[in-house]
């Protein structure tokens, strides 16, 4: 596993109920920044995707945002994306999640709508084909993703999931644990650098 430099996020461009995930996101941001490593995420500037980039950028760290065009004027502001030091406008929604994984060496999924869901769940089916043993995390912040992790549970108790052994999500409730846990999975492990142990 290669040292992780870089953390895609995925959540939502709305804010949810309350301030909880908004707060989150803000945390999460501060977090990385931190420990030095490179936000990727959408390049929306509202809800929680505007959160985690402004604790990014407040904590000092480096942002990049990657968006369509036709959602620059719904997910963003002009004012507000000049405050990212590396923006990327794609065509499509493809180019933009392809161009998100291959900048990134880890991804995080903090609450979020279908946009979400659609985002990490490519992300953890490549894994199953085997294309690739980046860590992911489900922030399961407040338990929001429970939902999703026992639909999951059961497809493996009906048999659809037969690589399942690729697919160990990281779940973490408390926002302060992830990047902790992202830099230890990043490290070889001592007996075997290629095994990366996750919960």
């Amino acid at each position: 596993m290669n040292t992780i430099t870089s953390v895609c996020v995925y959540c939502g461009s709305s804010t949810g109920r309350g301030n909880t995930y908004l707060t989150a996101g803000r945390r999460l941001g501060n977090a990385l920044a931190e420990a030095g490593l490179r936000l990727v995420y959408g390049a929306g500037t509202k809800g929680i995707m505007g959160a985690v980039a402004a604790g990014c950028i407040e904590g000092g760290g480096q942002v990049t945002g990657i968006i369509p065009r036709f959602l620059m004027n719904k997910e963003a502001t002009e004012t507000a994306l000049s405050r990212l030091d590396d923006l990327i406008v794609t065509e499509d929604m493809h180019q933009r999640k392809h161009l998100m994984f291959n900048r990134s060496d880890a991804f995080v999924a903090l609450p979020g709508g279908i946009g979400t869901v659609e985002e990490i769940v490519e992300i953890m089916t490549w894994a199953q084909l085997g294309r690739h043993e980046k860590p992911i995390v489900f922030a399961n912040i407040g338990g929001f993703w429970q939902p999703f992790l026992s639909l999951i549970d059961h497809m493996k108790a009906e048999g659809f999931i037969h690589s399942g052994h690729r697919v160990k999500p990281l779940v973490i409730g408390e926002i302060d644990e992830i990047v902790p846990a992202l830099v230890s999975a990043g490290s070889p492990s001592e007996g075997d650098p290629a095994i990366i142990e996750r919960l």
